[in-house]
């Protein structure tokens, strides 16, 4: 068996929550995502595993002895690998555990999920390099690469106040925007709304301040990875961004699923990492054997638009794109760690990075609408006559993912749904 790979990835175990053995769910017992969750009527967070159609208590189960997610997350690979094993342990068909296992399940339809930990910190880089080249090639024709891509993974510190648990709808931002022929920008709501798929990394174990992490070990610093939208303002965004990049047109609102999936139970889809034939090789504090063996990750994306009118007629929405974290990152979750810390940046439990927004080579494959609409110049219609350039009010926005492969249980990530409300000034001129 591959060294990454233990009883716990056995395609053929099943559990006796029934609804984690249906072919479609993305919680079977190979996956055990981690989040938090609270009862009716609860202020204090509780620590759960997805199972199924349910969440498992990981204190009443008598697995943790606190309520401290960001606690858990730092836990050493070892104690990780000892936990998953203990819960599949206590979950698989025939356990000795079950009864006390099943005193301590509550069905996610009965819970609130939040955001899975506190979030002290947050990084947007941009390892979408089809989605790089496709913004460069609106703006610069002839150069869509600036020439530090391929040797730097870039980024920039969002704002952490402002993320969102999925389920969570938000208003449409004002900012300053410049038309053309303007004279002079214009304080109004955000014309081009754009959606970003993007995936977040959850920092588990932290580094001391001044201490770079190793490309060798910086994995053992990551507990698991979530479906991220990083919703932008794109007027605003062309306006503001110079020289010191994005600021109120990405600080909005970002909204993150609530279930992190660890890299222990992503360990079946892992891939070779290759760069195109004729790339620069990455520095070598970038680069490792390991990281060129299994670097890339295998995770299918997709995002599903629902208008307001979708949703009033019980239409559940379409999907818009498609496509794969391992053929749109230009960077791994390795390397941006690595180089994160580089100058000696001190990284605590539930940092978030987002991957930046990750499209494929195709249109289909975009990440953005932005893309798609080549700047909201050529709209896209949707199945039921309706035609968007950017997001309108009442639109919701679905992103989905999911890993399978030949020999491996599917697994997947759950949902990240946002809904866009009015701004309140146009509220307050509608009245």
């Amino acid at each position: 068996m591959n060294a990454y790979l233990d009883a716990t990835h056995d395609p053929a175990l099943r559990s006796w929550v029934e609804s984690a053995n249906a072919p479609c769910s993305d919680f079977p017992i190979q996956n055990l995502p981690f989040g938090r969750f609270r009862l009716a009527g609860e202020t204090a967070w509780r620590l759960g595993v997805a199972i199924g159609d349910q969440v498992l208590d990981l204190r009443a189960a008598g697995l943790v002895d606190h309520a401290d997610m960001n606690q858990l997350m730092q836990a050493t690979p070892q104690e990780r690998r000892a936990l998953r094993l203990a819960l599949s342990d206590g979950l698989r068909e025939g356990s000795s555990q079950r009864t006390a296992f099943e005193a301590a399940l509550v069905a996610q339809s009965a819970v609130e999920l939040g955001l899975p930990c506190e979030v002290g910190d947050y990084t947007d880089f941009y390892v979408g390099i089809h989605h790089a080249t496709e913004v460069g090639r609106q703006f610069r024709p002839e150069n869509p690469l600036l020439p530090n891509y391929k040797w730097v993974p870039i980024g920039y510190h969002g704002r952490a106040s402002t993320l969102l648990p999925s389920g969570t709808a938000f208003r449409r931002p004002l900012g300053q925007v410049k038309a053309p022929d303007a004279a002079q920008p214009v304080l109004a709501p955000t014309a081009k709304l754009d959606l970003e798929l993007e995936l977040g990394i959850f920092v588990g174990r932290p580094n001391a301040l001044g201490e770079p992490v190793r490309m060798q070990d910086a994995e053992a610093h990551v507990f698991g990875i979530t479906l991220f939208n990083d919703w932008s303002s794109r007027d605003v965004q062309g306006w503001e961004y110079q020289p010191l990049g994005p600021f109120l047109s990405k600080n909005f609102a970002s909204t993150v699923s609530p279930w992190m999936v660890t890299l222990e139970a992503l360990a079946p889809f892992r891939l070779p990492f290759e760069r195109p034939a004729g790339d620069v090789r990455p520095l070598p504090y970038l680069d490792s054997a390991e990281n060129r063996e299994r670097g890339a990750i295998g995770i299918q994306m997709e995002v599903v638009l629902q208008t307001e009118r979708m949703a009033q007629a019980g239409h559940a929405g379409d999907v818009i794109s498609r496509s794969n974290f391992s053929e749109a990152a230009y960077w791994t979750v390795a390397q941006l760690v690595t180089h994160h810390t580089v100058n000696g940046c001190a990284l605590r439990a539930g940092d978030l990075f987002g991957t930046g927004t990750l499209s494929g080579p195709e249109k289909h494959q975009a990440g953005s609408l932005l893309e798609m609409t080549t700047g909201g110049k050529n709209p896209i219609t949707l199945s039921n006559g309706e035609r968007r350039a950017f997001l309108e009010d009442g639109d919701t926005i679905v992103l989905r993912a999911y890993c399978e492969r030949e020999g491996a249980r599917r697994i997947g990530f759950g949902e990240c749904r946002g809904t866009v409300l009015p701004s309140l000034q146009m509220q307050g001129e509608a009245a």
